[in-house]
């Protein structure tokens, strides 16, 4: 019960009370210092916790996943484009009209300086330390998907939130179904570079609004 307790504390600074700190900037507003420095803290962790395994699956295990993993992002892509093309035509494919050498540079860097380390701390660090407090059933999905849309209120607007609510549910099932972190990742890198692709990675800078 008393450890319980102390992870239900623990998850409820992390996950909510350290985001609006940084919304109501008690804390400056610097997104990927403190992802990777929580995440590094994260996997330091998960490497000390003899009941985590590293390292990605044999490729037969991830075989199944992969053709359904992504034929179900190109439809929901589609749609979503189809959406933004509706809705918001001046956005679409504003950053790479604008500047294609910093929409290369978010291709490239993103994955590995976003995608990971928040894969690595919502999914991986998450699903492992608060199973206890969560099992692992949907209530887990539930908490990994609302605890990473959550923190998108520093960005200062609610698209932001909305979406990443709805990705973290997907990413969690991702790696719920698949134990698999890099397979998760891929996931996760597909939807954030198609945003910015499109256009709505301005709703990814604090203080972007509607």
């Amino acid at each position: 019960m008393v450890r319980l307790l102390f992870l239900a504390l623990e998850f409820s600074f992390l996950f909510a009370g350290f985001p609006l700190l940084i919304y109501f900037r008690v804390l400056p507003n610097y997104p990927i210092p403190y992802l990777l420095a929580v995440a590094l803290a994260a996997y330091l962790f998960l490497r000390r916790d003899p009941g985590f395994r590293f390292g990605p699956p044999a490729w037969n295990t991830l075989r199944p996943y992969l053709r359904p993993l992504l034929l179900r992002d190109a439809l929901l892509l589609v749609l979503f484009g189809i959406a933004v093309w509706i809705f918001r035509p001046d956005l679409l494919f504003s950053l790479v009209k604008r500047s294609p050498a910093l929409w290369a540079a978010v291709m490239l860097l993103y994955p590995w300086l976003s995608v990971y380390p928040q894969e690595l701390l919502y999914r991986a660090f998450l699903f492992h330390r608060y199973r206890p407090l969560f099992g692992s059933g949907w209530t887990m999905l539930l908490a990994s998907g609302l605890a990473f849309g959550f923190v998108h209120i520093i960005f200062g607007n609610w698209l932001a939130v909305a979406l990443c609510v709805l990705g973290g549910l997907l990413f969690a099932f991702t790696y719920y179904s698949s134990n698999s972190l890099l397979l998760t990742c891929l996931d996760h890198a597909i939807f954030g570079n198609f945003i910015f692709t499109i256009g709505l990675g301005r709703f990814f800078y604090h203080g972007t609004r509607l």
